[in-house]
């Protein structure tokens, strides 16, 4: 092989590369809100593969305090930070955003993983109460848009920010495991649409709408539930924790002249 031909192949090489992987993540820093829980440590995981520095939330209490611990000591502390917050208290989170910016002095990517649901049968009304919906709508919608408010200037300054935050098929099912979850998330889905144009574009806006699971999100669903989800399935088996990281990722590195959209990821769980 002439240089010119080993020039070309090289070249080619890259080219290849760039295609597949458009956007390196290398130095970035990306903070998973809810990075303590299932998803959000797997997508922390793939974050750290990529390049990027991950920041992992997670509550003040000592189960998520110890799988916040877990996380970065598996991916070490040179790669993963752990910092305490709510996404429910603004001034827990406007105390982080002091912490990341004391730091590292930048935020790349805005990771909205944390969640919050009790189910309630669709028909019992009652057990619907304004407490239980206040504190859904609390958890799942403002303190996603609280995190997107505080975090904002930072990722405006990166030039390049991105926001993804985990939707689901509920949204527009109206099959979730409350009423007031399904309208929670399907507020995700609109505020997506309203700062895809609001931020942009400095900053993209997208979301990640997943099916069923297999995590212990949702209390007292088992085996037997994911198992009949399955057979009802297209694909044939209900999500893990990696196929909507995955999805995360492929906002950051592959989707970049996406902004205000929701990607599904449920198997063809809501055809």
């Amino acid at each position: 092989m002439n240089s010119l031909t080993s020039e070309c192949s090289t070249q080619t090489s890259r080219d290849v590369h760039r295609a597949l992987f458009p956007k390196s993540l290398t130095g970035k820093i990306a903070l998973v809100m809810g990075g303590a829980g299932t998803i959000g440590a797997a997508t922390s995981r793939l974050f750290v593969q990529a390049g990027a520095k991950a920041i992992v939330t997670h509550l003040e209490t000592e189960r998520d305090t110890k799988a916040a611990r877990d996380i970065v000591a598996a991916l070490g502390d040179a790669h993963c930070d752990a910092l305490p917050a709510d996404i429910a208290d603004t001034r827990s989170l406007l105390k982080l955003k002091q912490v990341i910016e004391q730091r590292y002095g930048r935020l790349d990517v805005l990771i909205n993983a944390a969640g919050y649901t009790v189910p309630v049968p669709h028909g019992d009304l009652d057990a619907l109460t304004d407490d239980l919906i206040d504190r859904m709508f609390t958890v799942n919608w403002r303190g996603q848009f609280a995190a997107i408010r505080t975090f904002a200037p930072l990722l405006r300054a990166s030039g390049d920010g991105l926001v993804v935050s985990l939707s689901s098929i509920a949204a527009f099912t109206g099959v979730g495991s409350s009423i007031a979850y399904c309208a929670a998330k399907a507020g995700i889905d609109v505020m997506t649409k309203a700062l895809g144009r609001a931020l942009a574009p400095q900053v993209r806006v997208l979301a990640v709408s997943p099916g069923v699971v297999d995590t212990q999100f949702v209390p007292g669903r088992g085996q037997d539930f994911n198992a009949k989800v399955a057979a009802s399935t297209p694909l044939g088996r209900i999500a893990e924790a990696d196929d909507i990281a995955a999805a995360i990722l492929a906002c950051a590195t592959m989707l970049t002249y996406s902004t205000g959209h929701t990607i599904q990821v449920d198997g063809g769980r809501a055809l």
